[in-house]
């Protein structure tokens, strides 16, 4: 944005800083909160340098290190099948959408539209996915359902292609002899990377903090992602504070630092995908721009 008035431009500054800030500051807080001994958050509450420094919080999640470790591992490889299925269909869905010339392409236009306002619902849908497909107990329950096509997606997907692809460049390589198969891989895709990483990002994020897949299909924990880990974690340290009757569960609570550990799980789960972010920065901005084009 630029502003020509001088006392313009410095009001944008500060306020553009001022947002920066607010944007910031909470994951700051958080970070200080799971780095302070748990006596100093309850008596002091948070503060942005710990009152007392500890390492509790980590020490506790990771005294079971090999099933953060394989947490880890199951998320990372979900997310990287995930997304490369997800935009390869949204992809090879969308193109055809974008044709003028694709006789079907308002009938499966309204269907994709159709699934954004509508679904099965949530027992039709464990009853399809578990009693049909069988993927209860597999890495593909983590994968498919819910996840792995989004009619928002194609939609953007679709808008760019029409937006981007101009249809003589089209014509041009149908005159030199170019299939369809090669306008998509040798014409359209090199010129939809933005588009792409965008997507990928916004799948990614989708794949990284999904829980409740785990939570309805996965019963083994040798296939727990890290977000359902950290999620029964919580769920345990709530289980042993909120033990009344029993003095071994009251004793094991009152030792934990459940309120930085929180903020440690928090810190956990959020860490990869701020050191991936700023790789896909440039390419975000530009794909939600261009994506939010009317097609």
């Amino acid at each position: 944005m630029v502003v020509k008035n001088k006392s313009g431009q410095i009001a944008l500054n500060i306020i553009f800083t001022l947002l920066t800030i607010a944007a910031v500051a909470p994951f700051l807080l958080l970070v200080s909160s799971s780095f302070t001994d748990e006596a100093t958050l309850v008596r002091d509450g948070y503060s942005f340098l710990p009152g007392k420094f500890s390492l509790d919080a980590y020490i506790y999640l990771f005294q079971s290190s090999m099933k953060i470790v394989k947490g880890y591992g199951i998320t990372i490889l979900v997310t990287l099948i995930g997304t490369v299925l997800s935009v390869l269909f949204t992809t090879l869905f969308a193109y055809p959408l974008s044709r003028k010339e694709f006789p079907f392409r308002y009938f499966f236009s309204f269907f994709v539209f159709f699934t954004m306002l509508f679904n099965g619902g949530l027992v039709p849908s464990y009853m399809m996915w578990t009693q049909t497909f069988h993927i209860k107990n597999t890495l593909w329950a983590l994968i498919f359902p819910g996840l792995l096509m989004n009619g928002f997606y194609i939609i953007m997907m679709r808008s760019f292609f029409n937006a981007n692809i101009p249809d003589a460049l089209v014509e041009a390589a149908r005159i030199d002899g170019c299939g369809e198969y090669g306008i998509l891989w040798k014409i359209v895709l090199p010129l939809s990377k933005p588009m792409m990483a965008t997507i990928s990002l916004m799948v990614g994020l989708g794949y990284w903090n999904d829980w409740m897949n785990s939570l309805y299909y996965i019963t083994d924990e040798k296939l727990f992602s890290i977000q359902a880990i950290l999620n029964t974690i919580i769920s345990n340290i709530q289980f042993l504070q909120s033990s009344q009757g029993s003095s071994v569960a009251s004793g094991a609570a009152a030792d934990l630092p459940s309120v930085g550990i929180r903020m440690a799980i928090a810190v956990i789960g959020i860490l990869p995908i701020l050191v991936i972010y700023p790789f896909f920065q440039k390419y975000f901005v530009k794909g939600i721009v261009v994506g939010g084009v009317k097609g």
